[in-house]
């Protein structure tokens, strides 16, 4: 048997890829994020397979389904909100199935801020103006963050950034920011990206936290930073340049 982890989208059912959908209808077990991954994706489960909303196990009880799981000979589909690369808490699962013996693949997912920049119809690197993308976190009660991986260091390039688990701290943020980007710098916060209840509020780092409060955002929301959002005079790209085309 193997555990397939799979990156169950941002939040619209219809996000998730096919190979994840025939996975998780091949699995007599999944194991899923209540709370994160939309209910809809259970409809792909075999007849009287066993559901296990993870919302309120811990890291322990989580790997011993799978562990369960594997002994009975059943595969596993595990799903995780966006794409499991990023933010996904799946590294510490990996690790202990390596040692209980228990094979595994992964299957990656639309991630968060792809549904963002798609919400938002914007590009996140755009030419002349941003080429590279910053995802990062916060670290208020979650593992704090690296030595080097705080905002005032990460946003020396003054890259777009995209941060998670961020919405909360928004207040402080801006403190830290405003520096390296300007207080002019375009902000967007994206809540419920791809979902029916999608949310988008548009701003600048002097504004964006009093427009954040007064429309409720309070969670599963990234906050996008970053010229590229309100970019309009900028090269074309080489990708699809006469020269290049005539080379």
């Amino acid at each position: 048997m193997t555990v397939h982890f799979i990156g169950a989208g941002p939040g619209a059912a219809d996000l998730i890829t096919v190979r994840g959908r025939d996975l998780i209808a091949a699995s007599p077990v999944c194991l899923y994020a209540g709370s994160l991954v939309p209910v809809e994706l259970l409809a792909h489960c075999p007849p009287g397979a066993r559901l296990v909303d993870t919302a309120q196990l811990n890291l322990d009880q989580i790997v011993d389904e799978l562990v369960t799981a594997h002994a009975a000979g059943l595969d596993v589909a595990r799903l995780h909100s966006g794409d499991p690369s990023v933010f996904s808490a799946m590294a510490e699962q990996l690790r202990r199935l390596d040692a209980a013996g228990v094979p595994y693949d992964v299957t990656p997912g639309v991630p968060a801020f792809a549904a963002a920049a798609a919400a938002l119809g914007r590009e996140f690197t755009v030419p002349g103006v941003g080429q590279t993308v910053i995802l990062t976190r916060t670290a208020a009660r979650a593992t704090p963050m690296p030595p080097g991986e705080d905002l005032p260091s990460l946003g020396r390039s003054a890259s777009t950034m995209v941060l998670h688990l961020a919405v909360q701290r928004l207040r402080e943020l801006v403190d830290e920011l405003v520096p390296n980007y300007g207080a002019d710098c375009p902000v967007a916060v994206v809540a419920r990206a791809s979902r029916e209840d999608e949310l988008i509020v548009r701003g600048t780092l002097s504004d964006i936290a009093g427009q954040v409060e007064e429309a409720g955002i309070v969670r599963t929301a990234v906050v996008v930073v970053g010229r590229v959002l309100t970019a309009g005079e900028f090269p074309d790209s080489h990708l699809y340049s006469v020269a290049r085309c005539r080379a």
